[in-house]
Protein backbone atom coordinates (compact mmCIF):
# COMPACT_ATOMS: atom_id res chain seq x y z
CA UNK A 1 0.00 0.00 0.00
CA UNK A 2 0.91 3.65 -0.67
CA UNK A 3 0.51 6.86 1.09
CA UNK A 4 -1.35 7.81 -2.39
CA UNK A 5 -3.82 4.59 -1.54
CA UNK A 6 -5.17 6.63 1.58
CA UNK A 7 -6.23 9.38 -0.49
CA UNK A 8 -3.85 12.00 0.85
CA UNK A 9 -2.82 14.80 -1.52
CA UNK A 10 -0.26 14.81 -3.68
CA UNK A 11 1.73 17.74 -1.52
CA UNK A 12 1.61 15.68 1.48
CA UNK A 13 2.73 12.39 0.22
CA UNK A 14 5.35 14.66 -1.81
CA UNK A 15 6.87 15.63 2.03
CA UNK A 16 6.69 12.79 3.23
CA UNK A 17 8.09 10.87 0.62
CA UNK A 18 11.06 13.35 0.63
CA UNK A 19 11.19 12.72 4.56
CA UNK A 20 12.00 8.77 3.59
CA UNK A 21 9.08 7.06 4.31
CA UNK A 22 8.24 4.76 1.62
CA UNK A 23 4.71 3.41 2.62
CA UNK A 24 2.59 3.58 5.52
CA UNK A 25 2.32 1.98 8.79
CA UNK A 26 -0.01 0.05 9.94
CA UNK A 27 -0.91 3.05 12.51
CA UNK A 28 -0.88 4.86 9.81
CA UNK A 29 -3.26 3.15 6.85
CA UNK A 30 -5.54 1.99 9.73
CA UNK A 31 -6.28 5.58 11.32
CA UNK A 32 -5.89 8.26 8.32
CA UNK A 33 -9.06 7.39 6.69
CA UNK A 34 -10.93 7.67 9.87
CA UNK A 35 -9.47 10.69 10.57
CA UNK A 36 -10.11 12.25 7.20
CA UNK A 37 -13.44 10.70 7.76
CA UNK A 38 -13.94 13.04 10.86
CA UNK A 39 -14.03 10.27 13.34
CA UNK A 40 -13.03 10.20 16.85
CA UNK A 41 -10.28 8.00 17.10
CA UNK A 42 -8.75 6.44 20.40
CA UNK A 43 -5.13 4.84 19.52
CA UNK A 44 -3.06 2.31 21.29
CA UNK A 45 0.15 3.44 19.97
CA UNK A 46 3.91 3.83 21.03
CA UNK A 47 6.04 6.81 19.93
CA UNK A 48 8.26 4.99 16.88
CA UNK A 49 5.12 3.55 15.54
CA UNK A 50 4.82 6.27 12.85
CA UNK A 51 1.98 7.41 15.14
CA UNK A 52 2.63 11.29 14.54
CA UNK A 53 2.39 11.03 10.85
CA UNK A 54 -0.56 9.00 11.32
CA UNK A 55 -2.64 11.75 13.17
CA UNK A 56 -0.62 15.07 11.32
CA UNK A 57 -1.09 14.04 7.45
CA UNK A 58 -4.86 13.86 7.57
CA UNK A 59 -4.99 17.11 9.81
CA UNK A 60 -2.88 19.03 7.46
CA UNK A 61 -5.38 17.76 4.82
CA UNK A 62 -8.28 18.62 6.70
CA UNK A 63 -7.27 22.07 7.36
CA UNK A 64 -6.01 22.13 3.51
CA UNK A 65 -9.72 21.33 2.34
CA UNK A 66 -11.57 24.15 4.87
CA UNK A 67 -9.10 27.20 4.37
CA UNK A 68 -11.48 29.95 5.23
CA UNK A 69 -9.69 33.33 5.80
CA UNK A 70 -9.37 33.11 10.20
CA UNK A 71 -7.14 34.35 13.18
CA UNK A 72 -7.85 31.44 15.43
CA UNK A 73 -6.24 28.45 16.70
CA UNK A 74 -7.63 25.19 14.48
CA UNK A 75 -6.00 22.23 15.63
CA UNK A 76 -4.57 21.94 19.22
CA UNK A 77 -1.98 19.19 20.19
CA UNK A 78 -1.50 18.64 23.86
CA UNK A 79 1.42 16.71 24.60
CA UNK A 80 3.24 16.18 28.16
CA UNK A 81 7.00 17.23 27.55
CA UNK A 82 9.09 20.06 26.06
CA UNK A 83 10.95 17.63 23.85
CA UNK A 84 8.15 15.72 22.31
CA UNK A 85 6.31 19.33 21.51
CA UNK A 86 9.54 20.77 19.45
CA UNK A 87 9.61 16.92 17.76
CA UNK A 88 5.64 17.41 16.97
CA UNK A 89 6.86 21.14 15.79
CA UNK A 90 9.69 19.67 13.08
CA UNK A 91 7.21 16.86 12.10
CA UNK A 92 3.91 19.03 11.09
CA UNK A 93 7.15 21.03 9.35
CA UNK A 94 8.12 18.76 7.20
CA UNK A 95 4.80 17.14 6.50
CA UNK A 96 3.02 20.27 5.52
CA UNK A 97 6.11 21.55 3.59
CA UNK A 98 4.25 22.31 0.71
CA UNK A 99 1.08 23.68 1.95
CA UNK A 100 0.45 27.52 3.28
CA UNK A 101 -0.27 25.95 7.16
CA UNK A 102 0.79 27.79 10.05
CA UNK A 103 2.27 25.88 13.30
CA UNK A 104 3.76 27.00 16.78
CA UNK A 105 4.88 25.51 19.80
CA UNK A 106 4.72 26.76 23.42
CA UNK A 107 5.74 25.37 26.69
CA UNK A 108 7.58 26.57 29.42
CA UNK A 109 9.21 30.20 29.61
CA UNK A 110 7.88 33.16 28.48
CA UNK A 111 6.48 33.70 25.15
CA UNK A 112 8.70 35.86 22.89
CA UNK A 113 7.51 38.76 20.45
CA UNK A 114 7.88 36.65 17.56
CA UNK A 115 5.22 34.17 19.26
CA UNK A 116 3.06 36.71 20.49
CA UNK A 117 2.87 38.23 16.83
CA UNK A 118 1.50 35.04 15.29
CA UNK A 119 -0.86 34.77 17.78
CA UNK A 120 -2.02 37.66 16.74
CA UNK A 121 -2.07 36.76 13.06
CA UNK A 122 -3.01 33.19 12.12
CA UNK A 123 -1.88 29.93 14.05
CA UNK A 124 -3.30 27.04 12.13
CA UNK A 125 -1.69 24.30 14.41
CA UNK A 126 -0.75 24.94 18.04
CA UNK A 127 1.74 22.49 19.88
CA UNK A 128 1.70 22.79 23.76
CA UNK A 129 1.84 21.43 27.15
CA UNK A 130 -1.30 21.76 29.31
CA UNK A 131 0.44 23.70 31.93
CA UNK A 132 1.56 26.45 30.24
CA UNK A 133 -1.42 26.57 27.67
CA UNK A 134 -3.52 27.81 30.61
CA UNK A 135 -1.08 30.09 31.94
CA UNK A 136 -1.56 31.60 28.50
CA UNK A 137 -5.36 31.35 28.11
CA UNK A 138 -5.50 32.75 31.69
CA UNK A 139 -3.62 35.67 30.61
CA UNK A 140 -5.85 36.15 27.55
CA UNK A 141 -3.58 35.16 24.67
CA UNK A 142 -5.06 32.39 23.72
CA UNK A 143 -8.54 32.01 22.59
CA UNK A 144 -9.33 28.08 22.07
CA UNK A 145 -12.77 28.60 21.20
CA UNK A 146 -12.79 27.77 17.36
CA UNK A 147 -10.91 24.63 17.78
CA UNK A 148 -11.66 22.07 14.89
CA UNK A 149 -9.46 19.12 15.78
CA UNK A 150 -7.79 18.26 19.36
CA UNK A 151 -5.10 15.81 19.99
CA UNK A 152 -4.08 14.37 23.22
CA UNK A 153 -0.99 12.29 22.51
CA UNK A 154 1.15 10.31 24.92
CA UNK A 155 -1.68 10.28 27.14
CA UNK A 156 -0.58 7.59 29.95
CA UNK A 157 2.40 9.56 30.65
CA UNK A 158 0.00 12.81 30.62
CA UNK A 159 -2.02 11.66 33.61
CA UNK A 160 1.48 10.15 35.34
CA UNK A 161 2.76 13.73 35.46
CA UNK A 162 -0.39 15.01 36.79
CA UNK A 163 -2.19 16.76 34.01
CA UNK A 164 -5.36 15.48 33.77
CA UNK A 165 -7.26 18.18 35.59
CA UNK A 166 -5.38 20.51 33.04
CA UNK A 167 -6.67 18.53 30.43
CA UNK A 168 -9.93 18.79 31.42
CA UNK A 169 -9.53 22.68 31.89
CA UNK A 170 -8.39 23.01 28.75
CA UNK A 171 -11.47 21.08 26.87
CA UNK A 172 -14.42 22.79 28.51
CA UNK A 173 -13.18 25.86 26.91
CA UNK A 174 -13.44 23.86 23.24
CA UNK A 175 -16.54 23.60 21.15
CA UNK A 176 -18.58 20.31 21.84
CA UNK A 177 -18.32 20.07 17.82
CA UNK A 178 -14.52 19.27 17.50
CA UNK A 179 -13.00 16.03 16.36
CA UNK A 180 -11.26 14.47 18.83
CA UNK A 181 -7.84 12.31 18.53
CA UNK A 182 -6.52 10.32 21.71
CA UNK A 183 -2.97 8.25 21.77
CA UNK A 184 -1.95 6.38 24.77
CA UNK A 185 0.61 3.87 24.78
CA UNK A 186 -1.12 1.83 27.48
CA UNK A 187 -4.91 1.69 28.59
CA UNK A 188 -4.41 0.59 32.41
CA UNK A 189 -8.23 1.64 33.71
CA UNK A 190 -7.65 5.08 34.96
CA UNK A 191 -6.31 6.13 31.14
CA UNK A 192 -9.46 4.75 29.48
CA UNK A 193 -11.75 6.56 32.32
CA UNK A 194 -9.51 10.17 30.84
CA UNK A 195 -10.08 8.78 27.19
CA UNK A 196 -14.18 8.21 28.06
CA UNK A 197 -14.39 11.84 29.35
CA UNK A 198 -13.15 13.70 26.05
CA UNK A 199 -14.23 11.31 23.21
CA UNK A 200 -17.72 10.76 21.71
CA UNK A 201 -18.11 7.17 20.09
CA UNK A 202 -14.88 6.69 19.18
CA UNK A 203 -13.10 4.24 16.80
CA UNK A 204 -10.16 2.31 18.39
CA UNK A 205 -7.36 1.62 16.82
CA UNK A 206 -4.44 -0.93 18.56
CA UNK A 207 -1.12 -1.55 16.58
CA UNK A 208 1.20 -4.13 18.06
CA UNK A 209 4.30 -2.28 19.89
CA UNK A 210 7.71 -1.66 19.03
CA UNK A 211 10.28 -4.59 19.09
CA UNK A 212 12.93 -4.41 21.62
CA UNK A 213 16.42 -4.42 20.23
CA UNK A 214 18.10 -7.32 18.63
CA UNK A 215 20.71 -9.48 20.61
CA UNK A 216 23.15 -8.63 17.88
CA UNK A 217 23.59 -5.07 19.33
CA UNK A 218 26.24 -4.60 22.00
CA UNK A 219 24.68 -2.06 24.66
CA UNK A 220 26.27 0.24 26.99
CA UNK A 221 26.51 3.52 28.61
CA UNK A 222 29.04 5.65 29.06
CA UNK A 223 27.83 8.19 32.83
CA UNK A 224 29.79 11.46 31.53
CA UNK A 225 29.48 14.89 32.51
CA UNK A 226 26.96 17.26 30.17
CA UNK A 227 30.14 19.75 29.31
CA UNK A 228 33.26 16.52 28.82
CA UNK A 229 30.34 14.38 26.07
CA UNK A 230 31.89 15.88 23.32
CA UNK A 231 35.69 15.22 24.80
CA UNK A 232 34.14 11.62 25.26
CA UNK A 233 33.21 11.20 21.88
CA UNK A 234 36.51 12.37 20.02
CA UNK A 235 37.98 9.90 22.23
CA UNK A 236 35.84 6.48 20.88
CA UNK A 237 36.75 8.03 17.47
CA UNK A 238 40.23 8.08 17.62
CA UNK A 239 39.35 4.13 17.42
CA UNK A 240 40.46 3.89 13.56
CA UNK A 241 38.23 0.67 13.48
CA UNK A 242 35.20 2.74 13.54
CA UNK A 243 35.09 3.79 10.40
CA UNK A 244 31.27 4.78 10.28
CA UNK A 245 29.47 6.36 13.30
CA UNK A 246 25.42 7.28 13.55
CA UNK A 247 25.39 10.28 16.53
CA UNK A 248 22.07 10.96 17.93
CA UNK A 249 21.46 14.42 19.15
CA UNK A 250 18.14 15.78 20.77
CA UNK A 251 18.10 19.70 18.74
CA UNK A 252 19.16 20.71 15.72
CA UNK A 253 21.30 23.48 17.06
CA UNK A 254 23.20 20.61 19.25
CA UNK A 255 23.80 18.36 15.92
CA UNK A 256 25.61 21.62 14.09
CA UNK A 257 27.90 22.68 17.28
CA UNK A 258 29.20 18.74 17.74
CA UNK A 259 30.07 18.96 13.59
CA UNK A 260 32.66 21.72 14.63
CA UNK A 261 33.75 20.56 17.41
CA UNK A 262 34.73 17.20 15.55
CA UNK A 263 35.83 18.91 12.62
CA UNK A 264 38.25 20.95 14.84
CA UNK A 265 39.95 17.65 15.60
CA UNK A 266 40.62 16.45 12.11
CA UNK A 267 36.72 14.13 12.34
CA UNK A 268 34.81 15.25 8.97
CA UNK A 269 31.58 14.98 9.65
CA UNK A 270 28.07 16.52 8.75
CA UNK A 271 24.76 17.02 10.60
CA UNK A 272 21.13 16.25 9.24
CA UNK A 273 18.33 18.34 10.63
CA UNK A 274 15.30 20.08 9.52
CA UNK A 275 16.64 23.05 9.20
CA UNK A 276 18.98 21.44 6.30
CA UNK A 277 17.14 21.37 2.51
CA UNK A 278 16.76 17.93 1.17
CA UNK A 279 19.49 18.27 -1.43
CA UNK A 280 22.02 18.41 1.71
CA UNK A 281 20.92 15.67 3.55
CA UNK A 282 20.61 13.53 1.00
CA UNK A 283 24.19 14.87 0.17
CA UNK A 284 25.11 14.28 3.42
CA UNK A 285 23.79 10.93 3.67
CA UNK A 286 25.53 9.86 0.51
CA UNK A 287 29.18 10.85 1.94
CA UNK A 288 28.40 8.88 4.61
CA UNK A 289 27.59 5.82 3.01
CA UNK A 290 30.60 6.17 0.84
CA UNK A 291 33.29 7.03 3.20
CA UNK A 292 33.24 10.69 2.61
CA UNK A 293 32.57 11.15 5.98
CA UNK A 294 33.10 9.29 9.03
CA UNK A 295 30.60 10.32 11.38
CA UNK A 296 26.76 11.70 10.38
CA UNK A 297 25.28 13.37 13.37
CA UNK A 298 21.28 13.62 13.06
CA UNK A 299 17.82 14.53 14.84
CA UNK A 300 15.57 11.99 15.25
CA UNK A 301 13.51 13.21 12.53
CA UNK A 302 15.78 13.80 10.06
CA UNK A 303 16.79 10.22 10.66
CA UNK A 304 13.92 8.32 9.77
CA UNK A 305 13.97 6.94 6.83
CA UNK A 306 17.66 6.22 6.56
CA UNK A 307 19.19 2.76 5.74
CA UNK A 308 22.64 2.25 6.18
CA UNK A 309 23.96 -1.17 5.01
CA UNK A 310 26.89 -2.72 7.29
CA UNK A 311 26.20 0.49 9.57
CA UNK A 312 28.79 -0.70 12.58
CA UNK A 313 28.07 2.33 15.39
CA UNK A 314 25.54 4.20 16.95
CA UNK A 315 25.86 6.89 19.49
CA UNK A 316 23.53 8.66 21.89
CA UNK A 317 25.50 11.84 22.26
CA UNK A 318 21.78 12.82 24.50
CA UNK A 319 19.35 9.98 25.57
CA UNK A 320 16.27 10.41 24.36
CA UNK A 321 13.09 11.54 26.90
CA UNK A 322 10.57 8.71 25.04
CA UNK A 323 12.16 5.57 25.37
CA UNK A 324 10.86 3.72 22.59
CA UNK A 325 12.79 6.71 20.38
CA UNK A 326 16.09 4.57 21.44
CA UNK A 327 15.12 1.19 20.23
CA UNK A 328 14.60 3.22 16.90
CA UNK A 329 17.96 4.73 17.13
CA UNK A 330 20.11 1.76 17.67
CA UNK A 331 18.49 -0.27 15.50
CA UNK A 332 19.97 1.60 12.85
CA UNK A 333 22.61 -0.84 12.92
CA UNK A 334 22.87 -5.04 13.76
CA UNK A 335 20.85 -5.18 10.28
CA UNK A 336 20.32 -8.42 9.01
CA UNK A 337 22.01 -10.47 11.68
CA UNK A 338 25.41 -8.62 11.46
CA UNK A 339 26.79 -7.50 14.44
CA UNK A 340 26.55 -3.80 15.85
CA UNK A 341 27.31 -1.51 18.55
CA UNK A 342 25.22 1.32 20.34
CA UNK A 343 26.67 3.53 22.99
CA UNK A 344 24.84 6.07 25.14
CA UNK A 345 26.18 9.10 27.00
CA UNK A 346 24.04 9.77 29.86
CA UNK A 347 25.01 13.20 32.27
CA UNK A 348 23.38 13.44 35.46
CA UNK A 349 20.13 15.12 34.28
CA UNK A 350 19.48 11.99 31.77
CA UNK A 351 19.40 9.43 34.97
CA UNK A 352 15.64 9.27 34.57
CA UNK A 353 15.85 9.14 31.13
CA UNK A 354 18.06 5.63 31.00
CA UNK A 355 16.37 3.98 33.60
CA UNK A 356 12.26 4.35 31.60
CA UNK A 357 14.82 3.19 28.78
CA UNK A 358 16.15 0.06 30.35
CA UNK A 359 12.44 -0.47 31.70
CA UNK A 360 10.98 -0.84 28.15
CA UNK A 361 13.93 -3.07 26.96
CA UNK A 362 14.60 -4.76 29.61
CA UNK A 363 17.81 -4.53 29.81
CA UNK A 364 20.69 -3.14 32.37
CA UNK A 365 23.03 -1.53 30.22
CA UNK A 366 26.75 -2.96 31.28
CA UNK A 367 28.86 0.95 32.17
CA UNK A 368 32.07 1.51 30.52
CA UNK A 369 34.84 2.64 31.75
CA UNK A 370 36.93 5.68 30.43
CA UNK A 371 40.21 7.36 32.00
CA UNK A 372 41.23 10.13 30.51
CA UNK A 373 38.66 12.84 32.21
Amino acid sequence: MSFKNLNLINPIVRAVTEAGYSKPTEIQYTAVPHILAGRNIIGYAQTGTGKTAAFAMPIIQLLKRNTPDHKEIRTLILTPTRELVLQMEESFKVYSKYLPLSQLSIFGGVLSGSQLASLRKRVDILIATPERLLDLVSQRHIDLSKIEILVVDEADRMLDMGFAEDVKKIVKLLSPKRQTLFFSATMPSDVRKFADVLLNNPVEISVDSVPSPIQTIQQSVYFVEKTKKADLLINLLQDVSILRSLVFTRTKQGADRLVKQLERTGIYAAAIHGNKSQMARQQAVEDFKNNKIRVLVATDIAARGIDIEGLPYVVNYELPDVPETYVHRIGKTGRAGSKGIAVSFCDEGERSDLTNIQKLIGFIMPVAKYQYI
